[in-house]
């Protein structure tokens, strides 16, 4: 069976899995979004400790590495690029049947946005690719600078707006996608972002915890 099966590759695995569970939830029946930014918020968390815990094995081969790199990717796309688009479309379906449809060109532009979206996220994870490959051939440790937004950060981007749109008594769908499209343009934009250390990814994981304590008490417990 191809493939490696080590303790290195299981957080990008259960990234994925999380972000399949969330596609299927958020796109399902009448759709639910806030269930899909709970599993969004769960690929955040993998997604955070998984290269960390892939350094931990001592004496990866060349191929072993290239390899984590390119599952991280890919399941970065669907969890952080797919997932995102499937909540937002989950959201702009609920809106649409609470007023009993929208103009054409109103879901022509929510759907160009997702498409653009999309797009981003994959042009941004394939650049870093072929740049990590390079920079690695060269130097070698541990990337210090991004170059572009991360995709990553889209596991704290949109659960908060899901939060504010469950709290407001005004419903924010055009907001969400407002937002999708300038998150999209930071994906690709050349902005230099430093990568966190251990302390900053504590406390990211800190602010996704509390969104998700959020969400769970607001949606079960709330209104």
């Amino acid at each position: 069976m191809i493939g490696f099966y080590n303790y290195t590759v299981v957080l990008t695995y259960m990234s994925l899995v999380s972000g399949v569970l969330g596609i299927m939830v958020s796109l399902s029946d009448m759709g639910h979004p806030f269930y899909g930014g709970l599993f969004l918020l769960i690929c955040g968390l993998c997604d955070a400790f998984d290269g960390k815990v892939a350094r931990t094995k001592p004496g990866r081969s060349d191929s072993e590495k290239k390899f984590g790199i390119q599952i991280d990717s890919l399941s970065d796309l669907v969890a952080f690029g797919v997932l995102p688009a499937s909540i937002g479309a989950a959201m702009f379906r609920r809106l649409s049947l609470a007023n009993d449809g929208l103009p054409k060109t109103y879901t022509i532009l929510i759907f160009a946005v997702i498409a653009f979206y999309v797009l981003t996220a994959m042009i941004r994870l394939a650049y870093f690719n072929v740049l990590e490959e390079q920079r690695q051939s060269s130097e070698g440790g541990v990337l210090k600078t991004y170059v572009g937004l991360p995709v990553t950060s889209a596991s704290i981007i949109f659960p908060c707006v899901l939060l504010i749109h469950y709290i407001l008594p005004a419903d924010i769908t055009p907001i969400y996608f407002a937002i999708m499209l300038f998150v999209g343009a930071l994906f690709v934009s050349r902005i230099k972002v430093a990568k966190p250390g251990l302390r900053g990814i504590l406390i990211m994981v800190g602010i996704g915890a509390l969104e998700f304590v959020a969400l769970v008490i607001f949606k079960f417990l709330g209104k």
